[in-house]
């Protein structure tokens, strides 16, 4: 299900009301060629937007183009993310121009532990021997690039496009130009979880048109897939004794790097069963008990005026023989989603390709459960407002008779493990 931006709508100045025209016109295009030259100049706009720091701009016309024009908020928000994770630079050297692309590439790193998730600043060493196996394994012949040598939380990444449009135009220069890049100063306190993405951030840079990953270079374009997949798993191999230093005491996966906003959303999903299986293996351990012992409870919440749209689901677990939450994990809808799964053009495609269609939300979490050894699952059919804990900031979680109450590990949980909501 299409998000929009939470800010409130203003009056569109002129800058927004170009922006709204532009997407309007790639939306309706009749030919490619009409399209790309409309694209040059939205993305010619969004650059001095985005340069500029006029992010609310840019949120004022997503919320407008969300209400009026579904085709031209999707043509938008495509463009402002191609827009704020790439960039292109011109080199004169002897009098001859070169161009170069230059794309932010993030690595993600799934990682669950009963203790804490390390994030920060990456020890030197540590940054050269990863940057030199993401190169080795991952990018074609006659690329640069640049990691930075900070390991991000989710709350640590760029929060808007400009900032990311900033992200992406250090690291560029950086890599270019082969400068060191210092580590982030003080990165926000991240909250602690039993299951969460950690993420490398890295620029590469080309010569304008050339490849920049592997699978991407003409010996490899007719098995691009297998060339990828071999990528992956040589990543997998070299990076990952490396990552574990950096995460101690945690299980860990690493995924295929990908450009910025990819690969940030296949982590977000990728994160929720991951959240299931560490809250169940949390529980068991923590209070000497097998999963059937364990209820699950299932409600879905959205915001108070979303008429009944579903935001996110929120699973709570008690004790079968008592109702009281003693903890619950958050399963957020991203990008299609929504309560009654994937759109039909999903599933049309899905059959085409001989596939199973995806399971919708819901049902994937029961099936998680399921897996985790949680057969006693409770679902409410109501929906929920989001509500929050007024003293930690802490989710609210349905309990079996559907009241919102704080998950509360029992009193006489044994210590020794970090305390988690």
């Amino acid at each position: 299900m299409r998000r929009p931006p939470k800010d409130p709508s203003h009056k569109l100045s002129i800058d927004s009301q170009r922006l709204v025209s532009l997407s309007m016109a790639i939306a309706q295009a009749a030919s490619r060629v009409e399209e790309r030259s409309w694209e040059h100049q939205l993305d010619t706009q969004l650059q001095k937007l985005l340069k500029t720091g006029h992010q609310d701009t840019v949120d004022t016309v997503l919320n407008a183009l969300f209400k009026d024009d579904l085709n031209g908020y999707d043509v938008l928000m495509e463009a402002v993310e191609a827009v704020s994770e790439s960039s292109v630079m011109v080199d004169l050297h002897d009098g001859v121009e070169t161009s170069w692309q230059a794309l932010l590439v993030a690595a993600p790193i799934l990682a669950w532990t009963r203790f804490a998730i390390g994030s920060g600043p990456i020890p030197a060493e540590l940054a050269t021997t990863l940057s030199a196996h993401f190169s080795a394994h991952l990018l074609a012949e006659g690329t640069r690039m640049a990691m930075a040598p900070t390991l991000f939380a989710i709350d640590q990444l760029p929060r808007t496009h400009a900032e990311t449009y900033a992200v992406t135009h250090k690291l560029a220069q950086a890599a270019f130009k082969g400068n060191a890049i210092k580590p982030a100063a003080r990165p926000p306190e991240t909250a602690p979880f039993l299951a969460d993405t950690r993420y490398l951030l890295i620029a590469v840079v080309a010569p304008l048109g050339a490849p920049l990953f592997r699978w991407q270079e003409p010996q490899h374009q007719l098995n691009f897939a297998v060339e990828r997949s071999n990528a992956l798993e040589q990543w997998r191999e070299q990076a990952m004794p490396n990552i574990a230093r950096l995460l101690p005491g945690c299980g860990i996966e690493l995924l295929l790097p990908e450009a910025y906003y990819v690969a940030c959303r296949e982590a977000d999903k990728l994160i929720r069963p991951v959240s299931i299986r560490a809250a169940v293996h949390y529980l068991t351990n923590t209070l000497a008990v097998e999963p059937s012992d364990l209820r699950a409870v299932v409600a879905g919440f959205g915001e108070e005026a979303a008429d009944g749209q579903i935001d996110e689901y929120r699973v709570a677990f008690t004790l079968r023989q008592t109702a009281d939450v003693i903890y619950g994990i958050v399963w957020p809808l991203y990008g299609q989603e929504d309560e009654d799964g994937t759109p039909v053009e999903g599933m049309i495609n899905a059959s085409l390709a001989g596939i199973d269609a995806p399971r919708a939300p819901l049902e994937e979490i029961l099936a998680h459960l399921n897996e985790a050894g949680i057969t006693h699952i409770k679902k409410h059919s109501e929906h929920f407002v989001a509500e929050y804990c007024d003293d930690c900031g802490a989710p609210l979680f349905a309990d079996p008779a559907g009241e919102l109450v704080h998950a509360e590990m029992p009193e006489d949980t044994p210590t020794g493990g970090e305390h988690f909501h």
